[in-house]
């Protein structure tokens, strides 16, 4: 099983001193993997009421891609994962550009986790129809992987279209991992037939992710496809929690077949990206106690 930690993109600062410093320790922890949050816009809720969702304009959220480049000068193992992009609020060419320079950059080291969203006002200042999003991702999939394997591509479908044009460079995995953030049962229909992976979110190993790690399995299996051959990536959370309780979810994760497992550090209190670091350390610490 893989260990990541989740980067505290609302907490850690614009200190590039900072961003480097989390990047490092957590390599030199022997930390497998960094996964980052993304959001483009945040909302002002002032102006969108009733606001339910979670983050706004309050929350910082550095560009994932741009922060690849600079983290692989700073590291050489560790991977990085979007956890998740947005993606149809993206050009799928520019996404796959993005996603394949920082492969290079890292020389192999990206993860690319996708989710279809829920902050309209995102949709909307990027012209993208909301209510399309799901369709939209499945054909975006299609013209990554082909991108990313075909030195020219020719695509006609009912979102894209590319006429004999290719990347450069390619990028080193081809093609690059898609993991797929998903909850819905049209979006894990979705997973189950095209993603590499999932990456559910929560604070443990609650009953509704296990129904929807079982339900991601179902529809891989309907597809024809092999769920043992697919990854989870799951998550456990350090608020209102121990390291030592975070490890022991960690562990029945493991149990259930998690692949990968990360800790988040947020929503603790702590600022700046020393504390994450400590906290960082201490789970590490608490793991490998259980022998993982």
């Amino acid at each position: 099983m893989k260990i990541g930690v989740v980067f505290p993109q609302t907490e850690i600062g614009a200190d590039p001193g900072g961003l480097r410093a989390y990047a490092e320790a957590a390599e030199a922890l022997g930390i497998d993997y960094i996964l980052f949050y993304e959001h483009i816009l945040g909302a002002d809720v002032n102006s969108h009421q009733p606001w339910k969702g979670v983050y706004d304009a309050r929350h910082m959220f550095h560009e994932p891609f741009v922060l690849f480049g600079f983290l692989a000068a700073c590291t050489k193992r560790i991977e990085f994962v979007t956890g998740v992009v947005v993606s149809p609020l993206r050009q799928t060419a520019l996404l796959a550009k993005q996603a394949a320079e920082a492969d290079v950059l890292s020389n192999g080291r990206v993860r690319l986790g996708i989710g279809v969203g829920w902050n309209q006002v995102e949709y909307e200042a990027l012209g993208v129809d909301v209510h399309k999003r799901g369709a939209i991702q499945e054909e975006q999939i299609e013209v990554m992987r082909q991108l990313w394997t075909k030195p020219v591509v020719t695509f006609k479908g009912r979102f894209h279209t590319i006429t004999a044009a290719g990347l450069n460079p390619m990028p080193v995995q081809r093609p690059i991992p898609i993991w797929m953030g998903t909850y819905s049962e049209r979006g894990l229909r979705r997973a189950g037939r095209f993603a590499d992976g999932i990456i559910p979110a929560g604070p443990g190993l609650s009953d509704r992710l296990k129904d929807i790690v079982n339900a991601f399995r179902r529809h891989a299996k309907e597809a024809g496809r092999d769920p043992a051959k697919l990854g989870i990536d799951a998550s456990v959370v350090l608020a209102n929690s121990t390291p030592e309780q975070c490890a022991a979810n960690a562990l029945e994760w493991k149990a259930f077949g998690a692949t990968h497992v990360r800790i988040n550090t947020m929503d603790c209190g702590l600022k700046g990206a020393q504390a994450h670091i400590e906290a960082m350390r201490q789970w590490r610490e608490a793991l490998k106690k259980t022998g993982v």
